[in-house]
């Protein structure tokens, strides 16, 4: 264990532990690492906030980590909308969870868009998800915590920890108190025999990178075709936003971006 980050000290109060599950790397593996009693005490579940816009290998994943014999806790899957329908309202004028997309002015300037996608469609339905869970939706928040959320950040994101701002939550880091980077997670998987999981990110994220995009337009045809689609349907009519709107940083549509980075030739 690193004893940088211990687990909180004091869990005499904690009544629920639920796991944010992304389907991705970290998230999976810390799952299956409490499945296999290498971290507990055991969660009490698992939390999947559906943006509705992942590619179909996650949802693939999600399912066979939901169904019987691979996880002794329940997962549950939490919405509170579809973040690609989203979009296609707010270029109609219509209010919108915005995401980070880029903008470019008449001047040719080039902005990014605020993000409330990941305030509003996950960490707003998981908030939501365990305060029933743990029998406190619609009343008083305590003022200790009864809720140790478990996030799948590794070592090598440390920089992504931060505390709850919840009198009522504590936030946990399991894979950061082992000392565990990515590729530790993508070497316990394999020792495990089980598969890979897919990157969990959604289907339009601006936040993509040019391998990443790459990787789309050449593997998964369906889902690029989705993102051009949306991409082109964006372009303008978002109230309060002037000049145009792309997902792809540089401002050009995406199917007429340069995918090839210099490192990518090399």
């Amino acid at each position: 264990m690193n004893a940088l980050f211990p687990p909180p000290a004091d869990t005499s109060t904690i009544r629920l532990r639920a796991l944010s599950l992304g389907a991705g790397v970290q998230s999976t593996t810390l799952a299956l690492m409490a499945a296999h009693g290498e971290i507990g005490p055991m969660p009490n579940c698992a939390i999947f906030a559906d943006t509705g816009w992942e590619p179909k290998a996650v949802y693939e994943h999600l399912a066979w980590l939901r169904s019987p014999n691979v996880l002794p806790f329940p997962v549950h899957v939490v919405s509170d909308g579809d973040i690609r329908e989203g979009l296609i309202r707010g270029a109609q004028g219509e209010r919108w969870a915005s995401i980070p997309a880029f903008t470019k002015s008449a001047s040719g300037k080039v902005g990014m868009i605020r993000r409330q996608c990941t305030k509003e469609l996950k960490i707003v339905p998981i908030r939501r998800k365990v305060r029933e869970l743990a029998g406190i939706a619609g009343k008083r928040s305590p003022n200790h915590p009864i809720i140790e959320q478990w996030i799948g950040i590794s070592l090598d994101e440390v920089v992504r920890m931060k505390p709850s701002f919840e009198t009522w939550q504590v936030n946990r880091f399991p894979l950061i108190e082992m000392g565990m980077s990515r590729r530790d997670c993508l070497r316990w998987l394999e020792k495990h025999g089980y598969p890979t999981p897919p990157k969990s990110a959604c289907i339009g994220c601006p936040f993509h990178s040019d391998g990443a995009w790459r990787r789309m337009r050449d593997e998964d045809a369906a889902a690029w075709a989705d993102a051009v689609a949306i991409d082109g349907l964006i372009r303008s009519g978002f109230r309060g936003l002037c000049g145009e709107v792309f997902l792809h940083r540089s401002c050009v549509p995406l199917d007429e971006a340069d995918l090839d980075t210099l490192e990518d030739k090399g």
